[in-house]
């Protein structure tokens, strides 16, 4: 049994989930926000590298799956968010965690079906596949919905000795 951490990288809002892959589907261990305040871009981004730091210490996954940068209307904001995953992938790095990125029409994929769906319909997926009473906040919806997307290519890989799968720097690029 494996735990996965999923990442949903932000720099105000970070979301995380956990869960345990069992090879016949996953099982909810943890989810939620890492919440950085109004502090400045270098103290927002230390909260989430500590943020992820502290889940990781205290659920013990030994894989990441995070999601990757997709090009904003806004540059200064998909800059930020790609140092938010930079501060969240160096505290998985640090911990010595297979780190591999996932773009989010992958996730949206693997989770529902069509790579256009919608952050409800993920969220409802997420909910029935970890069979979950309450919605997760949004942001943790997405990160578990990393998390299985992680399981779940980590379970088409593994038969073929991770064949397709470049690893560089550490990470696994699908």
């Amino acid at each position: 049994m494996t735990l996965i951490l999923g990442i949903d990288p932000g720099s105000r809002i970070t979301g995380f989930g956990v869960v345990r892959d069992g090879g016949r589907g996953c099982e909810y261990i943890a989810s939620g926000c890492i919440r950085t305040g109004s502090g400045s871009l270098p103290e927002r981004l230390q909260a989430v590298y500590r943020g992820v730091t502290e889940i990781i210490r205290s659920h013990g996954p030994v894989t990441m799956g995070i999601e990757q940068v997709f090009m904003a209307r806004n540059a200064d904001s998909a800059l930020k968010l790609g140092q938010a995953r930079g501060a969240a992938i160096v505290a998985a790095a640090e911990a010595g965690l297979e780190i591999a990125e996932y773009t989010a029409t992958q996730v949206k994929q693997a989770i529902v079906g069509s790579g256009g769906a919608d952050k409800r319909q993920v969220q409802m997926m997420v909910m029935h596949l970890l069979r979950l009473v309450q919605k997760p906040q949004i942001d943790a919806s997405d990160a578990l919905a990393i998390a299985l997307c992680h399981a779940h290519h980590r379970q088409s890989l593994i038969p073929h000795g991770l064949d397709g799968a470049r690893r560089r720097g550490g990470r696994l690029r699908l």
